[in-house]
């Protein structure tokens, strides 16, 4: 990271955010975006109530820590293992993540489907899953590698299911019910 890296990550550390809005620090830019829909919401409490809470910790509004990155995104869920991590702070380091979750929004698309995977390849976390209200699909990213051209870190497995088809998640042993998932309107 770099000296304005270190800056802004300190201006978005004191950042006050007004309610009802989300801000995340992505690769050294202060992203704000207005709160979710309900659509969006009610795919993470759904995604969150079919994880084995015995093992699973599945949290919302969760910073994750990406090593060597000025980025600090808030996934709209986050899932590691129970005991994985010292469970206080507000950075929980990307590493120990198992699982991230982002639901696209009208305004994220770039970003979830771009930006993200590569910044959560980069902090390696082993499974990344989008899930598409628009188009009304879960992509479920796995199998960390290199990519051949660029050596960067990436994705290497990608499964689409549509909504109303189980979504399988290996990494957790659950096929995902995706029935209640609802499309934008």
């Amino acid at each position: 990271m770099t000296a304005s890296d270190d800056r802004m990550t300190g201006i978005f550390e004191n950042l006050e955010v007004p309610e009802g809005v989300k801000a995340e620090l992505i690769r050294g830019e202060i992203v704000m975006t207005a709160g979710p829909d309900t659509v969006h919401d009610l795919i993470v409490l759904a995604i969150q109530h079919q994880l084995p809470y015995g093992r699973w910790r599945p949290l919302t509004t969760q910073d994750l820590g990406i090593p060597g990155q000025a980025s600090e995104p808030q996934p709209d869920l986050v899932v590691f293992e129970r005991g994985a991590v010292q469970e206080h702070g507000r950075l929980l380091p990307s590493p120990a993540v198992t699982l991230v979750v982002e639901v696209v929004s009208k305004t994220s698309v770039d970003r979830d489907y771009r930006t993200k995977r590569e910044l959560y390849a980069e902090g390696s976390v082993p499974a990344y899953l989008i899930v598409d209200p628009i188009k009304g699909v879960c992509v479920l990213l796995t199998e960390l590698g290199r990519d051949p051209g660029s050596g960067l870190p990436r994705y290497m497995s990608e499964r689409t299911s549509k909504f109303g088809e189980p979504a399988p998640v290996s990494l957790l042993e659950i096929d995902l019910d995706t029935t209640d998932f609802q499309q934008y309107v």
